[in-house]
């Protein structure tokens, strides 16, 4: 079931702040009242550590069923706060006060608090699981504004929601706090995520790392350069172009929308914008256009690294698609797709590696002599490609074995061998590989979503556009418009002297 967006509605903050919570007199009890912003001190002051990971774990049902035993009374483990400074932190319950502070605002990532916390840029699949949300806990438990309506018309209110309204007055959420230096809150924050809901390995680099380029670079692509600024310490113009190039890499990787079952061929480079998968992709992506794993990365004090790391992931995403004279215009539903529509993360980072090889040999002529023979072979072996995640795991995990198949692949129609027979050549190199078996098929007598997008990408390819240079499939995103006549040859500018072509082709290999 698709998450909800919660991010926006506790700001982040800068966990390094002077003071700590002493023996002060802390509060010890939270009523709901007091999360309505513009209405409360406690909720003006709350922030999380800037450490923290994006709160967006719980789908509505979750979020419906915790306000629901919040109404009635149950047994809800205690927030836990550190207080330093003007302001409060979240320790361990972030999930909890967003999933309250979205009800008493109506604000379940798409309203008046998330649309100033992503510069009223929400994409349209965080909006549509926000209005979902928003409807689905209006019926399970009842909006809160309809409680305080009753409040307010106790004569002409349901006697039901009255009784609820009433309630609310004295519920609360149990407070602890933890007293001492940063230090220590920060170590407590690390030790009890890990013990509850655990932290991802992706998300453990990304919070440890937070100062560093590559850790900010992935922060800003993640949400095309809105959200919380963890940038916000350089200067104005090096923000604005952190924000610029941030932007400009997520609209490449993901537009237009990812919609299933697949009925287009205009996919999105790496796939849905808004999923768990996102961030571990986008943090791979940030990290191997980098060579991340091959240096000791210091933190970013002044952001001309992350600045440099954004600008390298940039001309990665540049070769892959766009109209910038590097591009080859790889089509994604040929190199990143299953056949059955589903994107393939594991194929997107071994293509990475690909490209980046290629730049060091000088192949990229040679790769575009063979381009039409090695995506035919790319789209008779796809299944390939689910058999090496399957055996080694997908994104990271495989990348490098799936690497070696695509090189060997390479290889082969490099030597002209037919694609028929290139199968059982990869099977001689890689024993795992299974040449008859495609994958589990459907019992039922209905098409379900897989089926139905394999039918339509089965199809569409068929008669899918090609560079007239290459004979490579062209996708929408990377069109160039070539003179078949070259202009220094005399060719004028009309529709007969007109091609389309992949940006590489016509800028580089055709001259």
């Amino acid at each position: 079931m698709a998450k909800v967006n919660l991010d926006a509605l506790i700001q982040r903050e800068d966990f390094t702040v002077d003071g700590g919570a002493g023996a002060q007199n802390l509060a010890d009890k939270l009523k709901v009242s007091e999360l309505v912003k513009g209405e409360s001190f406690f909720y003006s002051s709350l922030r999380k550590p800037d450490f923290q990971r994006e709160t967006s774990d719980w789908d509505k049902g979750k979020i419906s069923s915790f306000i629901k035993s919040f109404i009635e009374g149950d047994l809800i483990p205690s927030i836990i706060l550190w207080q330093a400074g003007q302001y409060t932190f979240v320790i361990d319950g972030a999930h909890r006060l967003s999933a309250l502070i979205a009800w008493v605002n109506g604000d379940y990532g798409d309203g008046f608090i998330s649309q100033s916390f992503f510069n009223h840029e929400i994409d349209s699949e965080q909006r549509r699981v926000a209005d979902q949300t928003r409807r689905h806990v209006d019926r399970e438990v009842g909006s809160y504004s309809s409680f305080m309506n009753a409040i307010k018309d106790p004569d002409n209110a349901n006697p039901s929601i009255l009784a609820i309204a009433n309630k609310l007055g004295f519920l609360s959420l149990q407070l602890q706090w933890v007293t001492g230096s940063a230090e220590k809150a920060e170590s407590s924050f690390f030790t009890i995520n890990q013990k509850a809901t655990p932290i991802s390995d992706t998300e453990i680099s990304l919070l440890k790392a937070r100062k560093k380029p590559y850790a900010m670079a992935s922060r800003a692509i993640l949400r095309s350069g809105a959200g919380h600024k963890y940038w916000d310490s350089f200067d104005p113009v090096t923000q604005s172009e952190v924000e610029k190039l941030a932007k400009e890499i997520n609209d490449n990787l993901f537009t237009p929308e990812m919609k299933t079952p697949v009925k287009t061929l205009d996919l999105p480079l790496a796939g849905k914008g808004y999923s768990s998968r996102t961030l571990p992709l986008i943090f791979d992506l940030v990290r191997l256009s980098n060579n991340v794993s091959e240096k000791e990365v210091s933190e970013d004090t002044d952001g001309k690294e992350t600045i440099q790391y954004l600008k390298n992931v940039n001309k990665v995403i540049r070769r892959f698609t766009t109209t910038h004279p590097s591009s080859l215009g790889l089509h994604p539903a040929v190199y990143f797709y299953s056949e059955k529509g589903r994107y393939q993360p594991t194929a997107f980072m071994a293509w990475i590696e690909i490209v980046k090889d290629f730049e060091r040999k000088g192949f990229f002529n040679k790769f575009t002599d063979m381009r039409e023979r090695l995506e035919a072979a790319l789209i008779e072996y796809k299944y390939f490609t689910n058999q090496v995640t399957l055996k080694y795991g997908s994104g990271l995990k495989g990348y490098l074995q799936l690497r070696d198949v695509y090189d060997k692949m390479i290889e082969l129609v490099a030597d002209e061998v037919d694609v028929a027979n290139i199968g059982g050549q990869l099977k001689n190199n890689f024993s795992y590989l299974n040449v008859e078996y495609r994958g589990d098929q459907p019992q039922s007598k209905d098409f379900n979503e897989n089926t139905k997008s394999e039918v339509f990408l089965k199809s569409a390819l068929q008669s899918a556009n090609k560079c007239r240079i290459c004979n490579g499939y062209i996708h929408v995103k990377s069109i160039s418009i070539d003179h078949v006549d070259r202009k220094e040859d005399g060719g004028i500018g009309v529709a007969d002297n007109g091609q389309i072509t992949h940006p590489y082709c016509n800028t580089t290999y055709k001259n």
